[in-house]
């Protein structure tokens, strides 16, 4: 029962403190990486530099964990602390309903610049509606990312196993473009990131079928999810638009182009409410999650 009361643990501190507001270790982490791509991304950059930097960047710190991690009391606390420092589900809640509570008001250049902070593409000339759509859609796909990603491989590894998927979560942020500057130098960083997602997506897609509507969410998830252009947020998002019933996806402008995405759920168009609608789905999986490992701990016990 050790490592599910861990789990339990550190969702729990999350829920209460929310991420670390000074020192936090994904600060010097980011740094970190920063300094690496800036050396080592010179020049005609390869595959093979990406993935050196991806290594020298991520795994010291995930055998320090795991060299840390000892028996008893102490290595328990260590993997508390290590997977509440890895969960962003209160920062990703305070994002959302930050975005949600300016919808609410009616001040749409507020919803934008905040909703800004947690999707990569333009938010300058959205409608309302547009800010609330990319807020589900975030939300949903960032409830892997932030939360369930963690916990699966915690559920695997423990805290070593917590630290690498969120260093490698983090590094696909950082380098994962398909952009000319990492192309090549962020592809193994994208890859990495997609192999360990793959599993803890699909649960996760799961996991919102069943804590929503579940026939259509499974429906969407079957036939929308194979044509969307990211394998792990694919199942992610469809599955979490028909659990809503709601119509994600579509057009949108990244990095200035116009990209023709496929629409993901089925139901409305999004709106304020729904961001919270989307919340309250995540924290009912995360829910679900916790109950099942709890009781995988009872029987093996």
């Amino acid at each position: 029962m050790a490592l599910p009361l861990a789990a339990v643990a550190g969702v729990l501190l999350d829920r209460m403190f929310g991420e670390v507001s000074r020192w936090h270790p994904l600060v010097g982490f980011g740094r970190l990486a920063v300094g690496l791509e800036q050396r080592l991304n010179r020049g005609r950059a390869r595959r093979a530099q990406g993935l050196g930097a991806w290594a020298l960047a991520v795994l010291p710190w995930v055998a320090l964990a795991a060299w840390l991690r000892g028996p008893g009391l102490v290595g328990w606390l260590l993997d508390v602390g290590l997977l509440y420092l890895a969960l962003g589900g209160r920062s990703l809640a305070e994002h959302a309903e930050r975005v949600a509570a300016d919808l609410r008001s009616g001040d749409l250049a507020a919803a934008r610049q905040h909703v800004g902070w947690i999707v990569s593409r333009n938010t300058s000339a959205l409608d309302s509606s547009g800010v609330a759509k990319a807020c589900v859609e975030s939300t949903l796909e960032n409830g892997n990312d932030a939360v369930f990603g963690a916990l699966f491989w915690f559920a695997l590894l423990g805290g070593p196993g917590a630290v690498l998927f969120r260093l490698a979560n983090t590094l696909d942020a950082m380098w994962g473009y398909k952009t000319e500057r990492f192309l090549a130098f962020g592809w193994a960083a994208a890859r990495i990131d997609d192999l360990l997602n793959y599993v803890p997506a699909r649960l996760t897609a799961l996991s919102y079928a069943l804590c929503g509507r579940t026939r259509i969410a499974l429906a969407c998830w079957r036939r929308q999810a194979p044509v969307w252009e990211s394998p792990n947020a694919g199942p992610v998002m469809s599955a979490g638009a028909g659990s809503l019933g709601l119509a994600l996806g579509g057009p949108a402008i990244y990095h200035g182009q116009l990209e023709e995405r496929p629409v993901l759920g089925a139901g409305r168009a999004a709106q304020a409410e729904d961001i919270l609608r989307a919340l309250s789905l995540v924290r009912r999986s995360l829910m679900l999650w916790l109950a099942v490992l709890l009781a995988c701990g009872v029987v093996g016990a």
